[in-house]
């Protein structure tokens, strides 16, 4: 699949000549998202295109799930992301030609992503069969501050002669089925028309419809108008009961212009009804016309300058990591503005990979980094994860355990993998979210109650009691489970999951006795806390002496060596091996035993940190685009910031150079949160699971400077460090706050910065080595 060629420039993704071969991998990363809605960057003229799609978070229908074999506990249904209309077509022809960028021969044709005011801009020039130059410009945004509002100013200029102009501009449904491997037929009738039309008009200048999914019955609406300057005529009509076109028709001469703004708008319930829909609809247009495109735009650039202010990060000797930091902050932040009640895909709404499901790569990287960024939007991903709690108690129940075990994917809350080994084994996703928890509540020192953290707690808590097994020696462990590394799935004493469950565990107990009457309302004794604790004080955690680390689980480091030298064009495993072949193997997918030592940090020696990240930096083989950013930040822990920044690199630009080969699907949203914590939490050395904030920063060779903002404990605070050391700044107005810089004390005032001197790094260990051909990949 062919990448777009972009400029390096520190504010904006620029391609300075439209590949349309690369459309599938650019249509992602040109795709713009508040989190509530979300439309691929594809060209305005709707061919040629990779996948066109318009989403909204939530929205989705079921599925038939077919298994060759029935088994007890198997979800029955899918759940699948589909697209909801349209509003983007601007069909153009001049001269009676349809406007084709394949047969057009453009002189020019670049598109650029303005980070700074969140607006995608085409622009491409060609010569008619008649001979008259012509420029189309396109600016598209989705608002950041009226989340079902978007819009398009779309401009045609007749350069050196007279051109007739026609351009249609559509407002169609069910014009981008979603793409899921299986070959039920059931699977194709459920998805391949998931709605049925409720209602259409047209008017003079647009348009509106509505419709309802169904199997799972959420309405839908969608509504366009157009205000246009230059024209002769133009015109509505609704060309069938699911697609309204508005007609424009212009008669230009040598420099003339025809202006068409496009405002549109999407909203979504599964109760409202179909009239309601419509007028929510019709109103969001109303306001969005009341505005102007350039009104529109303004409030957009004011939301960005205050993202910007508040998170800015960056680096210098390295333009094209300070390009895609930029980036990945803007991802991050535009991706979850306006989400509410309906979780983070881990695509967001760029595309349809993974069918629009939510994992717990959300909690572990997405809400941390926003817990320290935009700590509201973080509550609101935490406040839809917790509202699935009943159904995580259903799925408990399934499987004959006490508390709630949450789905590992979904997007309503039950889980719909049919693979469990790699789902309902993969427990450690309930500590993951409740560590999520209890990270925000650390972070904002709002606590856990507001957002109804102790429930999930005491809930995990039992989660574990009852999952767990208690040797003839008392030692507690954890039987059949799978570890963050896939490849190695279904075993015992997963180290990971292990100390996850015993942080849970006294997380819980913790909570409980900081709020009794809470506790007291959920059943919770002063015995059961005590049985919490008791079973984290014996939870067992595997050691190999010969090798002096840590098996990522009973027995890994007795299992046979994979054949890396033999198989450097195999990748990724997966795709090239059966499981059976592997998955007794000393090959890792992604980091596991090394996300311990990032996650649970207090149970490791610093020797023991630099041993295991030397063993298993030679065995993990990053096939899964999280890996890059846990091993940036446990790099640098190690005290290898050179590497720990080629992991960083890897991590930013993952979408922007497509290293996993699969943009076209839509972004990683999960490596986004990572990049942000790789440069955090690695270079910066930030731990935000203390009292106090810590830092450790450490400087690589290749750069000489980093900086980055975040916020604790209502605090906005700026983190520079540079070979003179590091300062760490208020930049709000509030009270002084203490922080930990390499184990020093320090107060931070607004107006008194805290400075401290750069150590050096000081590795027990040689810079470990990779398997052969997986050396960080940028």
């Amino acid at each position: 699949m062919a990448t777009p060629t972009l400029d390096v420039d520190p504010w904006r993704i620029h391609e300075p000549r439209v590949s349309l071969e690369a459309l599938p991998a650019s249509e992602s990363l040109f795709s713009l998202s508040n989190g509530y809605l979300g439309i691929r960057g594809t060209l305005d003229e709707v061919d040629p295109h990779g996948f066109r799609g318009t989403f909204m978070a939530g929205v989705h229908e079921t599925h038939p799930l077919a298994y060759p074999e029935t088994g007890y506990g198997h979800p029955e249904e899918g759940q699948a992301m589909i697209a909801v209309a349209d509003t983007t077509p601007l069909r153009l022809v001049v001269d009676g030609v349809p406007v084709d960028a394949r047969t057009a021969q453009p002189s020019a044709h670049r598109r650029t992503l303005d980070l700074r005011t969140g607006i995608l801009e085409r622009v491409m020039e060609w010569t008619t069969p008649s001979g008259t130059t012509m420029r189309l410009t396109s600016r598209r945004l989705v608002s950041l501050r009226e989340r079902s509002l978007g819009a398009v100013r779309y401009e045609v200029r007749a350069l050196d002669g007279p051109a007739h102009v026609v351009v249609r501009s559509e407002l169609v449904l069910g014009a981008s089925p979603p793409e899921v491997d299986n070959d039920d037929p059931r699977v194709a009738d459920a998805l391949d028309h998931p709605f049925h039309m409720l209602d259409i008009h047209a008017d003079d200048s647009g348009g509106s419809l509505t419709a309802r999914t169904h199997r799972t019955g959420i309405g839908v609406a969608a509504a366009a108008q157009h205000v246009v300057t230059g024209h002769r005529a133009m015109s509505t009509e609704a060309v069938s009961d699911d697609h309204v076109v508005t007609a424009v028709t212009a008669d230009l001469d040598e420099g003339g212009l025809l202006r068409i703004d496009k405002v549109f708008s999407h909203v979504w319930s599964p109760e409202t009804g179909a009239d309601s829909l419509l007028e929510q609809a019709r109103a969001v247009v109303d306001s969005g016309i009341d505005l102007g495109f350039d009104g529109i735009a303004a409030a957009q650039r004011e939301e960005l300058d205050r993202c910007w202010h508040i998170a800015d990060v960056e680096v210098d000797g390295d333009d094209e990591l300070q390009q895609a930091l930029r980036y990945n902050v803007f991802t991050l932040l535009t991706s979850t503005a306006c989400i509410d009640d309906a979780p983070l895909g881990a695509k967001g709404l760029s595309g349809l990979g993974y069918s629009g499901h939510t994992f717990w790569d959300v909690e572990g990287f997405v809400v941390p980094a926003l817990s320290l960024l935009e700590p509201d939007a973080a509550a609101r991903l935490l406040r839809w994860r917790g509202s699935t709690l009943d159904a995580a108690r259903e799925r408990a129940k399934v499987l004959d355990l006490r508390g709630a075990t949450f789905a590992w994917r979904t997007i309503d809350g039950h889980e719909v993998s049919a693979y469990w080994p790699a789902s309902t084994a993969a427990m450690h996703v309930n500590a993951d979210i409740s560590r999520a928890f209890w990270l925000h509540a650390n972070a904002t020192g709002d606590g856990l109650q507001p957002l109804g953290g102790i429930e999930v707690f005491v809930e995990t808590a039992r989660l574990w009691v009852s999952m767990g097994h208690e040797d003839a020696d008392g030692g507690w462990h954890l039987l059949g489970m799978t570890g963050p590394d896939e490849y190695t799935g279904v075993v015992d004493d997963n180290v990971f999951t292990n100390l996850m469950a015993r942080r849970n565990l006294l997380r819980a107990a913790d909570a409980c006795e900081l709020h009794p009457d809470e506790a007291g309302t959920l059943g919770v004794d002063a015995d059961e806390v005590a049985r919490w604790r008791g079973i984290a004080a014996a939870v067992h955690i595997p050691w190999d002496e010969h090798h002096r680390v840590h098996p990522a689980n009973h027995n890994f480091t007795t299992y046979r060596e994979w054949r890396f030298e033999e198989k450097q064009d195999s990748y990724p495993v997966q795709d090239h091996q059966h499981y059976a072949k592997f998955c007794r193997r000393q090959v890792v997918k992604q980091a596991d035993l090394v996300q311990a030592l990032w996650w649970c940090r207090e149970d490791f020696t610093d020797e023991e940190v630099a041993r295991n990240v030397d063993y298993y930096e030679a065995r993990t083989v990053r096939d899964s685009s999280l890996s890059a950013s846990v091993q940036a930040v446990v790099c640098a822990q190690a005290q290898h910031p050179d590497l720990s920044l080629r992991y960083l690199r890897e991590s930013a630009l993952v979408d922007i150079k497509d290293i996993q080969g699969d943009t076209e699907r839509g972004l990683h949203l999960a490596s986004v949160g990572g990049t942000w914590l790789a440069l955090a939490a690695g270079l910066g050395g930030l731990r935000e699971d203390g009292d106090d904030l810590e830092l450790a920063p450490l400087l690589p060779t290749a750069l000489s400077r980093t900086a980055y903002r975040l916020r604790w404990r209502g605090r906005l605070l700026r983190v520079e460090t540079t070979s003179e050391g590091t300062t760490v700044s208020m930049l709000s107005d509030d009270d002084p706050i203490d922080v930990i810089v390499d184990g020093a004390r320090l107060t931070v005032a607004r107006g008194t910065p805290a400075v401290a001197p750069l150590r050096e790094a000081s590795p027990l260990l040689p810079e470990p080595t990779q398997p052969a051909g997986r050396e960080p990949r940028a």
